[in-house]
């Protein structure tokens, strides 16, 4: 869905949460090929079996990759992703964990462009027994409105 939101409609502790995701050996083995991140904790099974966390992990990346993808639901052409800061793998994500994302809008700052504003989402990954997997913050470069500058106070 593609909707209009200005800097200045932007709500401090708003939230959104996404459906679930089951990650599956596929998502794994395809992120493999796609990256060349063939480490072991990955792609084979029996030396994790020998390793105390006893089984294959998703990728890192694969989980944040799905997560971002899964936030994109909404499109706001006022907005551009700046990017991401603070990005942490909390706790593993194995072949069968189902994900979700929460993210809520953390923080609202003022960017050096008059024009426009930063808006930080704080993103958190969840699994399906509900314990954080991944999180961060989203960095959104957002257009304010013309002739109006709102005070961050």
């Amino acid at each position: 869905m593609m909707r209009e939101i200005f800097f200045e409609d932007y709500v401090e502790g708003i939230m959104r949460e996404s459906q679930g995701r089951t990650i599956t050996e596929t998502d794994i083995v395809m992120h493999a090929g796609q990256t060349g991140d063939f480490y072991p904790h990955h792609m084979d099974a029996e030396w994790c079996k020998t390793q105390e966390i006893g089984q294959r992990v998703a990728h890192g990346t694969l989980v944040f990759s799905v997560a971002v993808g899964m936030t994109a639901n909404e499109i706001n052409p006022l907005a551009m992703s700046y990017g991401y800061d603070r990005l942490r793998f909390v706790r593993p994500v194995f072949i069968g964990d189902t994900i979700r994302v929460k993210t809520s809008i953390g923080e609202k700052r003022e960017h050096k462009k008059p024009d426009k504003g930063m808006v930080v989402e704080v993103v958190e990954v969840i699994n399906q027994r509900h314990e954080v997997v991944m999180a961060c913050q989203h960095l959104l470069l957002v257009q304010r409105r013309v002739g109006k500058k709102e005070s961050l106070g």
